[in-house]
């Protein structure tokens, strides 16, 4: 009674302080205000949570309890498919204790254990008990399983959760089931510590059913049996199925089991049960066709995560009914959506990165998303999203992380290879060893392998979907470009031609391109070399000429020292000259490097003009430079120059020095037509200094021919045969000279060869003429 009284007065004495407060501070309209809002509020949320408990827009569970709620099995709710899976459990039930339908999360592993327990029910007349250890999302512990079974079969529930009571509690339900046809059935087991007590199952005739996750691989006592996704014509009759059970929609729509474009719908899906019965469902009701849902599939899945998109409300069912992702942890799902952002496997540090997470962070999510089975490895310690889920992983990052977010995570992705391929692309000149190498070095030490590895990767991120590169974020643009600069010394170092023209017309296509002449003026250089790989001078010097003019005073001295090397593939000696002479005034002093290359050049340039020995000056000193920088193959092509100079200057002795020299620079370098070059200038000298060696200028010559003749027919193939007949005619063996001389004429009537054609034909004709005498 006191208390009452008490209650009332203070009860009484708040409501005068709100009642003054009320109106000395809010008056009578924000009074009226106040109170519409909060009832209009409750009235809403009232009404909201009363029409989610009576409408379920999609029938998704696969299970329907028994209308009795006694635990006894379900029944499925349209089982489709599954036939052999279902064969199978039914036989392992058969002989088998303990049987476990094991795959991962939402694959309908209840559905197969439950059905295959249905199909069985007159083998165990004494009973069929069914118990969910996920109930309302929460994993049960293993005391609480063992209650719920004593609850059931009228055994003592263990006293506390300590092993000794938990085995006792399971002896006492084995000798219950002891002699006894009952079939216990266990659903959504998530982990071993749940059933352990109930392992192995000693009952004669009991038999014991799971259905759970990769985590229950290997238990001891349980035989497995493992599912995955259904196929696709399997998934197609689940979408049909779900949507023969939706009200009748007004438009009449083609027949899903007919429909190739259900086919792909269903992948995009992920061919997730729950996902595909709800949207085959939402499908028939709203009267979707099949078409629009598939393009806004598609166009939530491949639209470049950086471009906004609205998403589609098909978009956001797959990712709502997504069950297995949203029981990963929070950290997990992030790194699962950001992992959809690389089109290829990636490296722990990539992913780290990508990220923004440390590493050791990062590998407890790939472990935890690994045992999910959303993520497989890869060759090289590497981890990419598994196929069937890239396509809703992809809409999970659309869904769930802002534009804002998605561009910063693609900034880091680019930073972080940038970086790391000019680290390794700087390497590659410096260790000049050939790709077939068995390396011997860690892979992040190894440039070539750390590319080889990781290209499909390189080349899918600088190779991004067309019109996306015009779009590109600000902020990924410059990190973009210095991925593709790197990229593209690694693919002129494999000679993967067509790959680096590629990627140079991917730059020319960006906005960066046309904003700055520059990056425009490197493409144009880029594809001047590479046409002067391909032997095409003529279009080697219209690149390089564009190159010169977009890329200014600055950044000219390479493009003019290749356009330089271009003019002289063409025979214009003055023009090569005078761009080689500007190139080295426009270098740094501190470029030894680019000095070497250029000097090179004027070596050649000079040896072409006859000047020996301004040519002579200019290859020793790019010879001695190449050589203190550690470039093996510089240093080697200005050797190879040196031999043309000693042997027009009569100075045999170093001629033969000179080409020994190059010769073996070359066997440490990955260069095929400098060698060819090499063995070329080699063989000619000894012909023409020595003849009596004309045995050995022979098989340098013909080791030559067999290094160009892998390679498209060139200029230099057609000298090579010519010589080679001359050292067949050396050693007299005429009609191998003749056959060797038609050969180099032919050749060089193919390449455009004048010079070659009328040295060839001279042979033939001097040839002809002595037969006759």
């Amino acid at each position: 009674m006191v208390s009452g009284v008490l209650a009332n007065v203070v009860s009484n004495l708040a409501s005068d302080l709100l009642s003054g407060l009320a109106a000395s501070v809010l008056g009578p309209t924000s009074i009226a205000l106040a109170v519409g809002g909060i009832v209009g509020f409750v009235v809403y949320e009232v009404r909201r949570r009363r029409a989610d408990r009576e409408v379920d827009p999609e029938p998704t569970d696969v299970l329907t309890a028994p209308s009795t709620g006694a635990p006894t099995l379900p029944y499925t709710a349209e089982f489709t498919g599954r036939e052999d899976h279902v064969e199978a459990v039914l036989g392992l039930l058969a002989r088998e204790h303990a049987v476990a339908v094991l795959g991962r999360r939402a694959v309908g592993t209840s559905a197969c254990a439950v059905q295959a327990a249905n199909l069985c029910r007159d083998d165990f007349p004494d009973g069929q008990y069914y118990l969910d250890l996920r109930r309302r999302g929460r994993a049960h512990s293993a005391r609480q399983v063992l209650t719920a079974l004593a609850r059931i079969l009228g055994t003592a529930p263990p006293v506390s959760g300590r092993p000794d009571a938990l085995v006792a509690a399971a002896d006492a339900l084995r000798g219950q089931l002891d002699g006894r046809r009952i079939l216990l059935v266990l659903d959504n087991v998530d982990r071993p510590e749940q059933v352990w007590p109930l392992l192995p199952p000693t009952a004669r005739t009991c038999r014991l059913l799971l259905a759970g996750g990769p985590a229950l691989v290997g238990l001891k006592g349980v035989v497995a049996h493992w599912i995955a996704e259904p196929g696709t014509s399997e998934a197609v009759e689940l979408f049909a199925a779900a949507g023969g059970a939706a009200p009748a929609a007004r438009v009449r729509r083609a027949d899903p089991r007919t429909d190739p474009e259900v086919r792909e719908i269903v992948d995009l899906c992920g061919r997730q049960p729950r996902t595909v019965r709800a949207l085959g469902y939402r499908t028939a009701q709203h009267g979707w066709r099949h078409s629009d849902l598939l393009d806004a599939l598609r166009r939530a899945v491949q639209t470049p995560p950086h471009q906004r998109l609205a998403v589609s409300p098909a978009a956001r069912l797959i990712t709502e009914r997504d069950t297995a992702y949203r029981a990963l942890t929070r950290g997990a799902r992030r790194l699962y959506r950001v992992m959809s952002l690389t089109p290829a496997p990636v490296d722990r540090p990539t992913i780290a990165a990508l990220a923004g997470r440390h590493p050791e962070r990062v590998t407890a999510l790939l472990d935890q998303l690994a045992a999910a089975a959303f993520v497989v490895g890869a060759p090289g310690d590497r981890y990419e999203i598994r196929p069937l889920l890239a396509a809703s992983a992809r809409l999970h990052l659309r869904d769930a992380d802002p534009a804002r977010a998605r561009v910063a995570a693609q900034a880091r992705l680019t930073r972080h290879l940038a970086r790391r391929a000019e680290r390794h692309a700087a390497n590659l000149a410096v260790l000049g060893t050939p790709p077939d190498r068995e390396w011997s070095l860690p892979l992040d030490d190894d440039p070539y392998g750390w590319f080889d590895l990781h290209q499909e990767l390189l080349l899918a991120v600088v190779r991004v979907p067309a019109g996306a590169a015009e779009t590109l974020p600000r902020r990924v643009r410059r990190w973009w470009f210095r991925l593709a600069v790197a990229l593209c010394g690694w693919l002129a170092y494999a000679e993967r031609l067509d790959e680096w023209e590629q990627v140079c017309r991917t730059v020319l296509a960006t906005p960066t391109a046309d904003d700055r002449p520059e990056i425009a003026g490197w493409a144009h250089n880029e594809l001047g070399v590479l046409r002067r790989r391909r032997h095409d001078p003529h279009g080697a010097a219209a690149a390089l000429t564009l190159a010169v003019n977009e890329r200014g005073r600055r950044g000219t001295a390479q493009a003019r020292m290749n356009l330089g090397l271009a003019l002289l593939d063409l025979g214009q000696l003055d023009d090569a000259v005078e761009h080689l002479e500007m190139s080295r005034r426009h270098r740094s002093g501190a470029d030894r490097a680019g000095h070497a290359l250029t000097d090179l050049g004027l070596g050649a340039a000079q040896l072409a003009r006859g000047e020996l020995d301004i040519a002579h000056h200019h290859l020793v000193r790019a010879a001695n430079t190449f050589r203190s920088v550690g470039d093996a193959r510089g240093y080697a092509a200005a050797l190879t120059n040196l031999v043309l100079v000693h042997a027009a200057l009569g100075e045999h002795l170093d001629a033969a020095q000179a080409w020994r020299a190059a010769l073996h620079e070359y066997e440490s370098v990955n260069d095929p037509t400098s060698r060819a070059t090499a063995l070329l200038n080699a063989g000619a000298t000894l012909l023409s200094s020595t003849p009596g060696q004309a045995h050995t200028a022979y098989e340098l010559l013909a080791e030559s021919r067999r290094l160009r003749e892998e390679a498209r027919p060139t200029a230099g193939l057609a000298r090579t045969l010519l010589y080679l007949g001359d050292a067949a005619a050396a050693l007299g063996d005429h009609a191998d000279a003749r056959r060797h001389w038609a050969d180099a004429a032919a050749v060089a009537e193919e390449v455009s060869d004048d010079q070659g054609l009328a040295a060839a034909d001279a042979r033939l004709e001097a040839d002809a003429t002595d037969r006759v005498t």
